[in-house]
């Protein structure tokens, strides 16, 4: 579909985009063969794609993919869609919140993410025990942060958490003028593949979350100390009565160096929220 199709379809739905769901519709087809490309889709695969709109990538992933959930939020795109494929098979369209229903099981996502919710979606599909594949097209501006571990000035909260359970493989260039309406922001296609295993503190939710907050609250803080950021974090969120020259302490036992939180691999993130996780075990247990 190109631009006037998709002005059309819209028109006929009585459908206004809109820009808080992330409502851009893809009308370039060299970048939608891009996509599957990169996919590499076979017919083993159960796809989950996110936010089809008018199902441009859809059409392709019917025809290969074993299997295809797609989610939309929008009942009148939904009923579209239910429509638009009716004669296939190995397709199922929910209409839903991606962040708020149960996701079927799949083993690759392909999709256009609403860029107004990239992070959480990222968080809620990916950040677990055996993650899908994900070809992703998402901001720019997150796909760098994403791919930057080694660059101090770009690395944040995300760059952690996503590359704790995901390998980033690939980004390229996607023009924003493959979507109607144009959106005011660069887009890249990323490549993340899962890795290979991740630290058992992370399988059980709880402690998932636990350490996905801590990131949250130290990374702020990235160009100080870590005994610094932790105090400042300890103090605002946990119910912990530690001072720096403690938290000191707690690093050196564990031969975790106070360096600046950016100068951190994974591993010591890991090791500190499991310390820290403890720690408030404990004291739930005496008080």
């Amino acid at each position: 579909m190109n631009r006037k199709d998709v002005q059309l379809i819209l028109k006929e739905l009585n459908i206004v985009p809109k820009k808080q769901l992330g409502q851009n519709f893809l009308i370039d087809k060299n970048t939608r063969d891009i996509i599957i490309n990169q996919a590499q889709v076979s017919t083993n695969d159960i796809i989950l794609e996110i936010g089809p709109g008018l199902g441009a990538l859809t059409e392709k992933l019917v025809e290969i993919a074993k299997k295809v959930y797609i989610i939309e939020i929008d009942s009148r795109l939904s009923t579209f869609l239910k429509n638009k494929f009716s004669n296939y098979n190995n397709i199922t369209i929910i209409n839903g919140d991606i962040l708020k229903i149960d996701i079927p099981d799949h083993n690759k996502v392909v999709s256009n993410l609403p860029y107004t919710i990239t992070g959480p979606i990222l968080e809620k599909v990916f950040f677990k025990e055996n993650p899908p594949q994900g070809i992703l097209t998402i901001e720019k501006a997150i796909a760098d942060r994403i791919f930057s571990q080694d660059n101090y000035k770009t690395s944040s909260r995300i760059t952690i958490s996503v590359n704790t359970f995901m390998r980033p493989k690939e980004k390229h260039k996607i023009s924003r003028n493959s979507f109607y309406p144009t959106p005011n922001i660069d887009l890249t296609l990323i490549n993340l593949t899962p890795r290979e295993k991740i630290d058992k503190f992370l399988v059980d939710e709880y402690k998932r979350t636990f350490y996905l907050n801590l990131i949250r609250g130290i990374m702020p803080f990235k160009n100080k100390n870590l005994a610094n950021a932790l105090e400042l974090y300890i103090k605002k969120k946990l119910n912990l009565d530690l001072n720096k020259k403690e938290i000191v302490n707690i690093l050196e036992q564990n031969n975790i160096k106070n360096n600046k939180v950016y100068s951190h691999i994974i591993s010591d993130f890991v090791n500190i929220s499991k310390i820290f996780y403890e720690k408030i075990g404990l004291k739930g247990k005496c008080d």
